[in-house]
């Protein structure tokens, strides 16, 4: 958040001070820290190694040269980074030890939302007393998932392999440890931590789940499989709706979406109307306000290619100050939306066809679109100009014809739309008669009368 933002929250709403919540001064909303961008510069609080600048570590593979444009937050500072997708934050140091030069970082406000985390086992008994499930196959999710499906509230893996369910409250009862003590990574996937020897990294098995229902003032909300790349053929619903809120601030940490078909969409939850839609193209640049208390946060993914998601931080405000500049805010919100996510007239049309495919709340149930009504009044003048036309045709058709038997014209003419033949016998008498030309087809026109 920069300084202008800043100042004017102040200024228009001194107690939104309350908006740096803990949970917006959290740094971390990917599993492995690689958004930290904080200031922490030695492996951990107390009595850490000082890492060194990014700018002077030329020797090693991570630097300010090899990386100029800020990549990986590298820079010219000695700050943690996680520039190579590690399980966690990391700096190079400048004492080695065992020919190691680098260390993770014990950051403790460096954890995703949901993650609990790392405590001892000790096994008698273990923190989590639910069902067990080992597999050399494990990632976060995998284990989340299992014990989603089972109903229980926790977690928790350990060695990187051993996925542990249960509903124990007192999870913390045989202590706590940094979190460089679970850096173990997973076996199905290496750049997440999956506790360690004695280990047992804990999170709350909502993270990551298809929908769900928050009431709260502010809460975290992650892509279905998060932090696993989220899967095919997905359509989910989270309902956001925090009573007496006036303005709910939503703020997107982390978004990966390739696909321009994914897409995620917040509507208002009374009218069903799409407020913003963010995709694989047109990704979220800024934070923003939506004057409401009730929003729909919709997320659809086809059943071509996979991403890691979104990590979206919302932050409901309930204090009246903010009715005033309302209608201002709504119309910077508006102006906000179309700069950022510069939507054009074919994106969307092309969104139109997907909230029919997505079965998308996007449009309202009951109202006809315009292009249907104008297709089907053409459709129906077009039918009566066929049937008038057929009508006109066959009333001329029909009608008598006055002919003179002493006129050569009327034995060259005939009837309309008839060839006359005329065979000639030398022992017989000229016979003139009318003969039809069928079609290839056999078929004629239907708008031609008998």
């Amino acid at each position: 958040m920069d300084f202008w933002t800043v100042s004017l929250r102040i200024l228009l709403f001194p107690s939104a001070l309350g908006f740096c919540s803990d949970l917006f001064h959290s740094e971390c909303y990917t599993v492995n820290g690689a958004d930290y961008r904080g200031t922490q510069n030695q492996t951990s609080l107390d009595n850490g190694k000082p890492c060194l600048f990014w700018n002077e570590t030329f020797q090693h593979p991570y630097n300010t040269l090899k990386y100029p444009n800020g990549e990986g937050g590298l820079g010219e500072h000695n700050y943690c980074r996680n520039p190579d997708g590690d399980v966690s934050p990391w700096c190079y140091i400048s004492e080695n030890e065992d020919s190691v030069y680098w260390k993770y970082c014990d950051i403790p406000t460096c954890r995703m939302p949901g993650n609990l985390g790392c405590f001892k086992d000790h096994g008698n008994p273990p923190p989590l007393t639910g069902i067990t499930e080992t597999s050399n196959k494990q990632t976060i999710q995998t284990c989340i998932s299992m014990c989603r499906r089972q109903r229980y509230k926790f977690a928790g893996l350990e060695s990187g392999f051993a996925c542990f369910c249960g509903n124990n409250a007192d999870y913390r009862k045989h202590g706590e440890t940094p979190s460089t003590d679970c850096n173990s990574v997973c076996f199905g996937d290496h750049t997440q931590p999956c506790g360690g020897d004695g280990r047992i990294i804990l999170f709350d098995s909502l993270v990551g789940a298809c929908g769900g229902n928050y009431t709260m003032d502010s809460a975290v909300i992650y892509s279905p499989d998060f932090p696993d790349t989220y899967g095919t053929g997905k359509a989910c619903y989270w309902t956001i709706q925090v009573p007496g809120a006036t303005v709910i601030h939503f703020n997107f940490t982390f978004f990966d979406i390739k696909d321009s078909r994914d897409m995620v969409e917040l509507l208002d939850g009374y009218t069903k109307q799409v407020l913003v839609r963010f995709d694989g193209r047109n990704h979220p640049s800024h934070s923003f306000n939506i004057s409401l208390d009730f929003v729909i946060l919709y997320f659809f993914s086809d059943r071509v290619n996979q991403a890691q998601g979104f990590a979206v931080v919302y932050q409901a405000f309930k204090d009246q100050a903010f009715e005033k500049p309302k209608t201002l805010i709504n119309q910077t919100q508006t102006e906000l939306i179309t700069q950022t996510t510069n939507l054009s007239i074919n994106a969307a049309r092309s969104s139109k066809i997907l909230y029919v495919i997505t079965t998308s709340p996007s449009r309202p149930t009951g109202h006809m679109p315009g292009w249907t009504v104008y297709a089907l009044t053409a459709l129906l003048i077009l039918t009566i100009l066929a049937i008038l036309t057929k009508a006109l045709l066959h009333i001329t058709m029909k009608s008598p014809r006055l002919s003179s038997p002493t006129s050569l014209d009327s034995c060259h003419r005939g009837s309309t739309g008839e060839i006359w033949s005329i065979f000639y016998k030398p022992s017989t008498s000229i016979s003139i008669f009318p003969k039809k030309i069928k079609s290839p087809h056999d078929d004629r026109n239907p708008l031609v009368g008998e």
